[in-house]
């Protein structure tokens, strides 16, 4: 992984004290950081620095954080951004809304220096690991070694047979650990937007995919997904 002075942050929040806080705490570590006090200038100064992560006040005049990460994933220069939500709403529909428009993790406020930097350095890890030209063909995580290319998976070396959907959805989650897949994006990577499947087909692939490999690789996130951690 680069060094922090080798990644560049967005914060945007048009909180002053929460903008001020935030961004001393990441400079103090050595990031670059650009700040926006709204949804569009944040859009503006996103487009200018090109930044690798970008925090995302959800309540913010102009744009919200929502309509902000919209717009930026429909635009292809920002596919591999990391981008995370500040909020200091905990309810369930806030995050299912942001993780479809394409958002990649939440930080709650009140926000906590060390679990605020903590955060940072796994989101830009991930980041790191996506913005490679390719996926490797195979993927080592933990005792975990996931070969494409032979459609395999093994574990401490010992083999573990998986139908082929379940392989190429374990792949999914594994090519980016911690990142929350939606629904919507493992029927459209795995199964396509022209194949029909029931709504339980995830779910009764997952199991079969935690029966096989054990229960700790794939978290559920209510409502909203799967993510890969180790």
């Amino acid at each position: 992984m680069k060094e922090a002075n080798e990644f560049k942050i967005l914060i945007a929040d048009d909180e002053p004290d929460i903008l001020e806080f935030v961004t001393y705490n990441l400079i103090k570590e050595g990031y670059q950081v650009t700040t926006a006090r709204n949804g569009r200038e944040a859009i503006e100064m996103a487009r200018k620095v090109h930044p690798h992560l970008i925090l995302l006040d959800i309540m913010m005049p102009e744009l919200d954080g929502v309509e902000v990460c919209r717009e930026l994933r429909s635009d292809s220069d920002f596919k591999n951004t990391i981008i995370a939500f500040l909020t200091a709403r905990s309810e369930d529909y806030s995050q299912i809304v942001g993780f479809e428009v394409g958002g990649d993790d939440y930080i709650t406020k009140p926000i906590r220096p060390r679990v605020l930097l903590s955060r940072i350095t796994a989101l830009l890890r991930r980041y790191s690991s996506s913005s490679q030209e390719d996926h490797s063909d195979i993927i080592n995580i933990a005792d975990l070694t996931i070969d494409k290319s032979k459609v395999m998976v093994t574990k401490n070396s010992e083999s573990i047979i998986l139908a082929k959907k379940e392989f190429e959805l374990l792949y999914l989650l594994a090519t980016r650990p911690g990142k929350v897949f939606t629904r919507e994006e493992i029927f459209k990577s795995v199964w396509g937007n022209d194949v029909i499947v029931g709504n339980r087909t995830i779910d009764v692939h997952i199991r079969k995919i935690r029966e096989k490999i054990g229960e700790d690789y794939i978290k559920t996130i209510k409502g909203i997904g799967y993510k890969f951690e180790f």
